[in-house]
């Protein structure tokens, strides 16, 4: 078995699942709102590295990178990316992958990477690696190995040399030919999250401690229309609310003029142009924000630790499509 539901997935699976696949799972089963998914194991590309023949060739680029020479990086990364896009899905694992997504009963998912260094102690590896909204079931699989190969961008690679994940001793155990498998010179495995797509009207961020004045009583949601990719890689400037914890007052409202959103067009995305009518518009009413913290209230109470959560809004109802630990605090 390659693939797990988050129904089937806890918090404990970080190892197999990745960390974003873990907490969905988690709040899957403490019932709280997550879009209905799956997640391919981290056993999956593994078998599709043993299979492709690819993990030596991988190593043999990361043998050759000097992490202070960005070219160095950017040449390892654009071969390895090349390979892994080019290699042939295993017909067993396509045939398992496809099957799946037909049980899902939608036409569009969100394809995450889900990285088993993520939110961990040596690193927070969230926003290292890829995601691809809207994918179909034609583009699926092409999208399941953008994801693993996301594991090799030049900012991932850096990212690993700069958390000693990749260390000079590591380059050479490959170069001495001691490393069996690829793990043992990249010890990060990928996951991949397949999830019903939200077409989100408005989506946005929570954060159920205060980011700056990291006051615990205070809880900041940040909102803006559209799909939340603009918010999450920080291209927009979002609506801020400031909710008081103790009593539930909106304590601060900033309310910012969005003139550009994502939308979904095809089997992706594209930015179009907000409607003028809504562009100085308060993305969330009162009523929806005070509902929206709650929520975010019983997930941090349930991880006991202040969380970063991603949600999504359609039709009106509240979707968590991802929840991690604060790691600054």
């Amino acid at each position: 078995m390659f693939i797990k539901t988050f129904k089937t997935i806890s918090k404990k699976d970080v190892c197999i699942a990745g960390g974003k696949g873990a907490s969905l799972g988690e709040m899957t089963r403490a019932k709280l709102s997550v879009p209905p998914g799956f997640i391919i194991l981290v056993e999956a590309f593994d078998k599709f590295l043993r299979e492709t023949d690819l993990a030596v060739e991988i190593a043999s680029q990361i043998k050759q990178m000097n992490y202070k020479d960005i070219n160095s990086i950017d040449k390892a990364s654009n071969v390895i990316r090349d390979l892994i896009h080019d290699a042939l899905m295993p017909q067993d694992l396509e045939e398992e992958f496809l099957k799946e997504f037909k049980r899902l009963n939608t036409k569009y998912v969100a394809v995450r990477s889900s990285a088993t260094a993520e939110d961990s102690a040596i690193a927070s590896w969230a926003g290292e690696l890829e995601t691809y909204l809207n994918t179909a079931e034609s583009n699926l699989i092409e999208n399941i190995k953008k994801c693993w190969s996301s594991l090799f961008t030049p900012r991932a690679l850096f990212y690993a040399f700069e958390k000693e994940i990749i260390t000079a001793d590591t380059q050479k155990k490959i170069r001495a030919r001691t490393c069996k498998q690829l793990a043992d010179c990249y010890p990060v495995g990928v996951a991949v999250v397949v999830q019903k797509m939200v077409q989100s009207g408005v989506s946005g961020i929570c954060f159920t401690v205060h980011p700056v004045t990291e006051d615990r009583n205070q809880m900041v949601i940040e909102a803006g229309w559209g799909l939340g990719e603009d918010i999450v890689g920080g291209k927009i400037t979002p609506d801020t609310y400031v909710i008081s914890k103790k009593d539930w007052i909106i304590m601060d409202t900033n309310i910012s003029d969005q003139k550009m959103m994502i939308i979904r067009q095809g089997n992706g995305i594209k930015e179009a142009k907000v409607p003028k009518s809504k562009q100085s518009k308060q993305k969330l009413s009162g009523e929806q924000i005070i509902k929206l913290a709650k929520l975010c209230q019983k997930i941090e109470d349930h991880y006991k630790f202040p969380q970063d959560i991603e949600f999504a809004i359609e039709n009106n109802k509240i979707y968590i499509t991802q929840s991690r630990p604060i790691t600054t605090l």
